[in-house]
């Protein structure tokens, strides 16, 4: 059992204080019974409420896919630049978070979240979660660069880069450039661009296409959302079940 109030305050109808006032009015309804006192307690699962006409149901977690483009950066708010939780169209909650970081220039899957165990499992080192990029880079990467990063890189800092997965998609001579996707189970600051700079290349496109089991949805424009899909949900919490 839940405070009516503190039920659509997270779900997003607005502040505490805001929320209190609407209930006062008689402006809230919960199975059909105007409610005026906003310390009520409601079955938080089943309660069916609305506020100001709008219905509301209450998920302690929710789950967002996506689509970022270069330009946005990945925080809950920034004084300056456009953030990717801007992004969302009228989200089911308003204490999301984006789950790890991509560049402001790079584009591809985010997960948005308010679920921090999840997040935790996704991004803690121990758990080695594979995150499989798309990129274009400036120069010929051979075969020798992929043995490299198979090994491990040096990248200024203390150790070593984790093995990563170099797979090779297209040369152009021509052009002087190259095709590839890479997996790592890192997130290091700027870790692709600092490995192939370590190998006298530069990353000209980055785009995340994967990270552990959930894939970029490729009907996803940019800049758009949706909702995971609970077998989505489902793949992801297994899989950290099998790690723990």
């Amino acid at each position: 059992m839940m405070r009516l109030d503190r039920i659509l305050t997270e779900m997003g109808a607005g502040s505490r204080q805001e929320v209190k006032k609407l209930i006062r009015k008689g402006q809230v309804s919960v199975d059909g019974e105007i409610i005026k006192k906003p310390e009520v307690k409601v079955e938080e699962k089943t309660a069916r409420i609305r506020c100001l006409g709008i219905s509301y149901r209450y998920e302690p977690y929710v789950y967002y896919m996506l689509h970022k483009p270069a330009g946005v950066v990945s925080a809950t708010e920034d004084s300056k630049e456009r953030t990717v939780l801007e992004l969302l169209e009228n989200p089911a909650r308003k204490d999301l978070f984006p789950v790890g970081r991509l560049d402001k220039d790079t584009e591809g899957l985010l997960l948005l979240t308010n679920d921090g165990e999840l997040a935790h499992r996704l991004l803690s080192p121990k758990k080695h979660v594979d995150k499989t990029y798309e990129a274009v880079i400036s120069g010929i990467v051979t075969e020798e660069d992929a043995a490299a990063f198979a090994r491990g890189v040096d990248i200024g800092d203390d150790t070593l880069t984790l093995p990563a997965v170099l797979e090779i998609l297209k040369t152009d001579p021509e052009q002087n450039c190259s095709e590839i996707s890479i997996t790592i189970q890192e997130g290091r600051y700027h870790q692709i661009k600092r490995m192939f700079e370590a190998v006298g290349k530069r990353v000209v496109y980055l785009k995340r296409i994967r990270m552990g089991t959930l894939k970029l949805d490729p009907e996803l424009p940019k800049g758009a959302s949706r909702r995971l899909t609970e077998e989505e949900i489902d793949a992801l919490k297994q899989a950290w079940a099998k790690e723990s």
